[in-house]
């Protein structure tokens, strides 16, 4: 159970609301090894991350991702995630990435920013999963697509609960930005980063 909310990037009692849950207690009996994982909590994760192997979660034989997941394709566009991802629709893949790490990413595009300096240099490929704006979580990083921007930053908390911080990589040279949570039309969650080094 550990390992899927450390995947899935969410604190223990925004996971149990997320995969409808509750409260979290049962997840943090589950965590101390006081009680294990029942067929209905396993039934409540799989059906938010179908993704999650049922069968590994029960009893912690196999795979963490399902075998369809591990090996499917994650589509790569070749195109700059802040520039064509509000169109992504419309592209066509350039090829296509076959990592066992990539399950739950829906697609792949290259960063080409300066923003975020040394977290996410110009020229990574980001894997992302499209995320409702609602379950964004405070402290990762997401490539937003509002009525204003486009743009990939890390996403804080702000002072006021109808806003948004996003914040650079490199705070040196770019401003935090405050964004209405109202505004944001698509958020994509970054899962993976590859980083090419010259």
């Amino acid at each position: 159970m550990e390992a899927v909310i450390r995947w899935a990037n969410m604190s223990t009692n925004y996971f149990a609301r997320y995969i409808g849950l509750a409260h979290g207690e049962n997840l943090y009996q589950i965590k101390r090894g006081h009680n294990g994982i029942s067929l209905d909590v396993a039934d409540h994760v799989v059906a938010k991350f179908p993704q999650i192997d049922k069968l590994w979660l029960l009893t912690g034989e196999g795979h963490m991702f399902a075998e369809l997941d591990k090996h499917s394709p994650v589509p790569y566009y070749k195109a700059d995630a802040e520039k064509e991802i509000a169109r992504i629709s419309e592209l066509k893949p350039d090829d296509h990435l076959f990592l066992p790490m990539a399950g739950g990413c829906d697609f792949a595009m290259t960063y080409n920013g300066q923003a975020m300096g040394r977290i996410i240099p110009a020229g990574t490929v980001v894997l992302l999963r499209s995320v409702g704006p609602d379950a964004i979580i405070p402290g990762g990083e997401y490539v937003i697509v509002s009525k204003k921007i486009v743009t990939l930053r890390i996403v804080r908390a702000a002072e006021d609960e109808s806003r948004f911080r996003l914040v650079a990589g490199d705070c040196e040279r770019y401003d935090d930005l405050l964004l209405e949570k109202s505004d944001i039309q698509k958020a994509y969650k970054v899962m993976v980063k590859l980083i090419i080094n010259d």
